[in-house]
């Protein structure tokens, strides 16, 4: 059973084991409080999570990883991402409106590749980390043996013929070569591999009509428009343009249904 947290703008994962519970990323500073509502919604509690595993330290991945050490959580640091661990914390101090609390180093646990395995086995998940580049230098992947595999925000599958990085390709060469059935993502929902080429293809728009209209966004945003201008040209609500030019501006190469999945989550 994997556990899905829709409290902020990134997917927050929880993968119980035997012996404890195992998060994978959390969202930006200043949502904890949401955060652990929405861990008892689904019936558990602060207190069982062991250990946070990080994809990547971006801040809305990672925003809640300081909070949640002093808190008596173990924050996973895997050998390609020593380096990154407070690569957001200038971010975070620009705006005193998060409530960001860094990472304590005394707090955290380091571990191989080559480790992680053994690893997981002592919560009892039996699993692998492995390094995935390509969206950011300590981008890493959880693969269950089960087929459930998290990517954070390893570009989606469907998209991949939009991406031409090397990096890109041959992390999602490594993940398909352990044959996943499920891929968990940072942004975007869930996708069953049915097969291959069906996910590559990407999905027919359920909504013709909003399709269109953030296609229209993102040809606005394309000519320099600004948000005000653009909810007030189509008549739409400004947090949704908001939130669709982020996502554009944020996520390189991203389609419309990219963008789509990814605002998708807000309204779980």
């Amino acid at each position: 059973m994997i556990y899905e947290l829709h409290y902020d703008n990134t997917n927050t994962y929880v993968i119980p084991g035997e012996k404890g519970l195992l998060m994978f990323d959390t969202g930006w500073a200043g949502t904890f409080m949401k955060m652990c509502k929405a861990l008892g919604e689904q019936g558990m509690k602060l207190q069982d999570v062991k250990y946070l595993l990080v994809s990547h330290f971006h801040p809305d991945h990672m925003g809640l990883a300081g909070e949640l050490a002093k808190q008596g959580v173990t924050v996973v640091v895997m050998e390609n991402q020593s380096d990154y661990v407070h690569s957001s914390d200038h971010i975070f101090e620009r705006d005193k409106r998060f409530d960001y609390v860094p990472v304590d180093d005394e707090k955290k646990r380091l571990v191989t590749f080559e480790d992680s395995r053994d690893f997981l086995r002592e919560l009892g998940i039996e699993g692998s980390i492995i390094p995935t580049p390509g969206h950011s230098d300590d981008s890493i992947s959880l693969v269950l043996d089960s087929g459930d595999v998290f990517v954070g925000d390893l570009y989606p599958l469907y998209e991949l013929e939009a991406h031409e990085e090397p990096e890109v390709q041959e992390s999602w060469k490594r993940i398909l070569a352990m044959k996943p059935k499920r891929i968990f993502y940072g942004h975007a929902k869930t996708a069953v591999l049915e097969s291959i080429e069906a996910v590559q293809a990407g999905s027919t728009p359920k909504n013709a009509e909003l399709y269109a209209t953030v296609k229209k966004i993102m040809h606005l945003i394309d000519k320099g428009a600004s948000i005000d201008k653009i909810a007030s040209k189509l008549k739409l609500d400004k947090n949704f343009v908001s939130d669709v030019c982020r996502m554009y501006l944020t996520h390189r190469n991203v389609g419309v249904q990219g963008i789509l999945d990814r605002i998708e989550i807000k309204e779980k």
